[in-house]
């Protein structure tokens, strides 16, 4: 995985009035925390931050007063309405740490014949990779599969330096039949005069 550089400058004022000056000024106000230092105020700037959380547990590396600073975004909080980034809590790693990432299960391949459909129990995967290797997702080959068969975690194939840190047994991906609709009331009295 790429690392992104992002510009940052310390944020000395706080509250609902700083942060929507930041804001009009086209930034995110931010804070970077972990590895039991005190978490620090920053602003990053709008636009490269909105490109660079199109991938999924992005490493962003960070200049703060002089020192670069690798993270990753813990949280993502967005406008309800522009899905404009509002505020990001950034997790500070180092080069060869462990740490505990969600990533995106996808599914390929086509169901046994007939009305089956797939049902995504969980859309992630709770995994533990080094931090400047973590895995975008993970691909899971559906072919075949029949109405109530099920793909667990520990069945998947994770990317190779990648261990699952979550419930093995718990599903992920299951086939369910598809159920027909039952005819509305009236509807099959009507039918059964016409014959």
């Amino acid at each position: 995985m790429a690392e992104i550089k992002l510009a940052t400058e310390i944020r000395t004022e706080f509250g609902k009035g700083a942060a929507r000056r930041v804001r009009r000024a086209n930034r995110v106000p931010a804070v970077v925390y972990g590895h039991g230092a005190e978490p620090v105020h920053v602003t990053l700037p709008g636009h490269e931050l909105q490109l660079a959380l199109r991938t999924a547990n992005v490493l962003i590396g960070l200049e703060i007063d002089g020192k670069d600073t690798l993270v990753i975004p813990k949280a993502v909080q967005r406008h309800p309405l522009r899905s404009s980034i509002e505020h990001v809590d950034l997790l500070t790693v180092k080069r060869g740490e462990k740490v505990q990432v969600e990533i995106a299960v996808h599914a390929e391949g086509d169901l046994a014949p007939g009305a089956n459909l797939l049902e995504f129990v969980q859309n992630t995967l709770l995994v533990e990779a080094e931090a400047t290797h973590i895995p975008e997702s993970v691909t899971v080959s559906v072919a075949g599969l029949d109405a109530g068969d099920s793909i667990q975690a520990k069945d998947i194939a994770l990317p190779k330096g990648s261990v699952l840190a979550g419930d093995e047994d718990a599903i992920v991906i299951q086939v369910v039949a598809a159920q027909a609709e039952e005819p509305a009331a009236g509807e099959g009295d009507e039918a059964a005069a016409e014959a």
